[in-house]
């Protein structure tokens, strides 16, 4: 497993990169603000919200699929995530 942290601004950052392998994903916020996820297109309008909890949120991408984020104009937020090592 690897596990990192990520810093999200209102520019689209990636959070998992794309690989040839499905794997699981656990995403955790380390503040109270939301971080927007999706595609390389993903937009705070559109995005599916990610907001603190106590446990991190589950789910997985499929062979090709990557993970974007955004946060709302003038926000910054942190990001833990935990996915297999594809190295």
């Amino acid at each position: 497993m690897k596990a990192y942290k990520v810093t999200v601004t209102d520019t689209v950052v990636q959070l998992v990169p794309r690989d040839n392998l499905n794997r699981p994903v656990y995403v955790q916020i380390e503040g109270n603000n939301t971080v927007y996820i999706g595609g390389p297109d993903v937009t705070s309008a559109q995005g599916f919200p990610i907001v603190k909890h106590s446990a991190p949120i589950q789910g997985g991408l499929g062979v090709g699929d990557g993970l974007w984020g955004i946060c709302a104009s003038g926000q910054t937020e942190t990001i833990r995530i935990i996915t297999i090592d594809a190295d």
